[in-house]
């Protein structure tokens, strides 16, 4: 097999366990592990270590290297600081108390249990203790903040525990060092005094840090002369690559060395994070590959030994992470929440133990060692994967510091429901909410030009729709109209137009109503709309069921009537006092800007235009002219909006992100369909089927 068929391999197997794995909310680094273990001799021995031939070694340095360096990104100083003497002895405490707890246990395990090997002697044991012990003392940043993210949470255990996590792999690389120094000191100096040993170790680790201090101030000035993503990867990834290659000439630590760089680059008064986020892009299928490799060479034939060995790595270090907090805590005097729920924060264990026991692989002094430490630090890392991100989160939300998404908008609706059941729960009938109109009454025109026709479709969002018609229709200077399509044979419903004749009445107007007998719902909306002349349409997204039938009838429509078509998909409480309104150009603007202009003619609301442009046109006085030429077509219109133009690759990432401080979203699109929109797609279409609030999209027919 071919290197480059290994990678196709690898790259594709990790992709689709990691996807299987999600539905087990899974992190990703088991699921590549297991890929590993499927792909490789304890598996269906598609791929193995004699197969590769070592073709795929400088993924696993490079990766390294990246882990590493990550690491350092969450080492900034001014954010440490608030926190500096409470965190620091937690820290240390905990790390110290990993490290103890688990070469103790690991040393009475294999001495006590019958365990024994052939060959080895107490020196043995010990050095694998010391091992065992130093990984131990690593944590997970990469779990600990994607749960942190998911719960949006904030506040003193939030920033504590981030701080924890990013010293806490520090020490932990440092502690590896150390241990390592010690090691080789037991093997080749049996009778060397403990502090040579000490000193020995101290300087490696001091090299190792001046080493990437030099390399970070190196990344500092290349990042600052360089300009473009491309250029600036190139030349990042080569110093970094540089520090990896020269620290092992020299016999030091490239994780330390890596960590230092990456904190030196984010502490510098310039702080230019820009290769931390280009590396974010060219990271992914490093890391699926390394994580793979190290499943492939795990041998699930050491798992009798690492069994036993392994459950107690794993209990050893729980209880040593535990009592470092409360010691620490206690001498730091960390704040009451601090102490209490730190401990079982600390659980995850994953891609920096990964890195720390593949380091050791790569050391031939430690080649018997690595036989025993590889399988039973990954069954630890395993069994902490399983539960890590479940603590995380637990104790964020028992801390009161998660405040997630939905559930923090609409607390009432979502009370004792999960994330997922929320999300489900707010786009049905039972979760959409129309509250009474609560602005001042608006005074119709003397002279009243038209109507503005809405669909009464569903009684739990016609209200809506009979709000947003009537502030278009008072922007048109014209009324709102409700039409009920009436197909033959059909009765006619019970208290028909009521709800609308209540919700326009509240707002100062009067509803015009009218049945339209017809065989389809599209042709009697057609034909209501073009026989009054109607400004606009508002259509309401079904709550729940097929909605195959509601684009069959949108496409219809918008193909046949001469005004905007605006769809609204309801989602929870309907509030209009933060509005989002996204464009991607000039023309999408006109699209939308009438219903803005609408909008922000009554009440009271805080209204922003997202002006969203891509990367390709994000280059010095392009952006410049972009935003000038769209603040001047605002300015001609001499309605004050607020604009923030943002560059991004991922348009429908970036609404969704911004959307969050917002309770309704306004966004422009000309309907396509047929060819055309099976090659080019739809942005509305995408953001309507993840976007988690109240949105309105303004459809033209083309050529409007």
């Amino acid at each position: 097999m071919t290197t480059t068929t290994s990678i196709a391999l690898l790259l594709a197997a990790g992709l689709l366990v990691a996807k299987i794995c999600q539905q087990w909310r899974l992190p990703s680094v088991t699921a590549y592990i297991l890929a590993g273990l499927l792909l490789g001799p304890s598996g269906f021995a598609l791929v193995t270590s004699e197969s590769l031939g070592g073709g795929l070694d400088h993924f696993s340095h490079i990766a390294l290297m990246l882990i590493a360096f990550g690491v350092g990104e969450h080492l900034e100083l001014k954010t440490l600081r608030g926190h500096a003497r409470s965190v620091i002895w937690i820290a240390v405490c905990e790390a110290v108390g990993a490290f103890v707890l688990v070469a103790l246990a690991i040393f009475l395990v294999m001495q006590l249990s019958g365990l024994q090997i052939a060959g080895w002697t107490g020196a043995d044991y010990l050095v694998l203790s010391i091992l065992l012990g130093a990984v131990a003392a690593s944590g997970s940043p990469a779990v600990t903040l994607l749960v942190v993210r998911e719960l949006k949470a904030h506040g003193n255990l939030t920033t504590s525990l981030l701080a924890m996590v990013a010293i806490d792999s520090g020490l932990a690389l440092m502690i590896v060092g150390l241990a390592v120094s010690l090691v080789h000191s037991i093997l080749g100096q049996a009778g060397g005094s403990l502090l040579l040993v000490a000193g020995n170790g101290l300087l490696e680790i001091v090299a190792s840090l001046f080493l990437g201090v030099g390399t970070g101030l190196g990344l500092n000035l290349a990042v600052r002369k360089l300009k473009n993503r491309g250029e600036i990867l190139i030349g990042g990834l080569a110093l970094l690559l540089l520090c990896s290659e020269g620290s092992r000439y020299l016999g030091l630590s490239p994780l330390l060395a890596g960590m230092a760089a990456g904190a030196t680059l984010v502490n510098r008064a310039e702080r230019d994070v820009r290769l931390f986020r280009t590396l974010n892009g060219f990271e992914p299928p490093v890391y699926v590959i390394f994580f793979i490799l190290v499943g492939i060479g795990f041998d699930l034939k050491l798992l009798g030994m690492a069994g036993l060995v392994g459950v107690a790595y794993f209990l050893a270090r729980i209880c040593g992470k535990l009592l470092g907090v409360a010691v620490g805590g206690r001498l730091g005097k960390a704040l009451p929440v601090v102490q209490q729920h730190m401990g079982v924060a600390l659980v995850p264990q994953a891609g920096v133990a990964i890195g720390l026991l593949y380091f050791l692989t790569g050391d031939p002094a430690l080649d018997t060692y690595s036989a025993i430490t590889t399988p039973v630090g990954l069954t630890g890392v395993f069994l902490s994967q399983l539960i890590g991100s479940s603590c995380v989160r637990s104790t964020l939300i028992r801390s009161g510091e998660a405040h997630a998404g939905i559930k923090q908008q609409f607390p009432e609706i979502c009370d004792g429901l999960s994330a997922k059941a929320s999300v489900l729960h707010l786009k049905s009938t039972a979760g959409v909410r129309v509250p009474p109109w609560a602005g001042e009454k608006l005074v119709p025109p003397n002279s009243v030009q038209r109507v503005v026709v809405f669909g009464t479709t569903h009684h739990v969002t016609v209200a809506g729709l009979a709000r947003f018609a009537t502030i278009f229709a008072h922007y048109c200077h014209a009324l709102p109209m409700a039409v009920q399509v009436q197909k033959s044979g059909e009765s006619v419903p019970a208290l028909l137009f009521q709800a609308e004749q209540k919700e326009v009445a509240s707002m100062g107007y009067s509803l015009v109503t009218e049945i339209v007998p017809d065989v389809s719902v599209a042709s009697g909306l057609v034909a209501a709309v073009e026989y009054n002349m109607a400004h606009a349409l508002f259509l309401g997204y079904p709550l729940e069921g097929e909605s195959s039938q509601f684009h069959e009838v949108l496409e219809v429509v918008a193909e046949n009537v001469q005004c905007p078509v605006v769809v609204v998909r309801f989602y929870g409480e309907l509030h209009l006092e933060r509005i989002l309104v996204t464009v991607v150009d000039l023309d999408e603007l006109k699209i939308v800007y009438p219903l803005v202009e609408a909008l922000n003619a009554i009440g009271s609301h805080q209204l922003e235009l997202l002006y969203l442009l891509p990367s390709s046109e994000a280059q010095g006085d392009r952006l410049t002219a972009k935003r000038q030429a769209l603040l001047a077509w605002i300015a001609v219109r001499g309605v004050d909006i607020p604009v923030k133009v943002m560059v991004t690759d991922t348009r429908v990432q970036a609404i969704q992100d911004e959307a969050e401080a917002y309770d309704l979203v306004v966004m422009g699109a000309v309907r396509s369909r047929g060819v055309k929109k099976f090659f080019f797609g739809s942005l509305a279409d995408a953001v309507a089927h993840r976007l988690q609030k109240t949105l309105l999209i303004v459809y033209t027919p083309e050529g409007l």
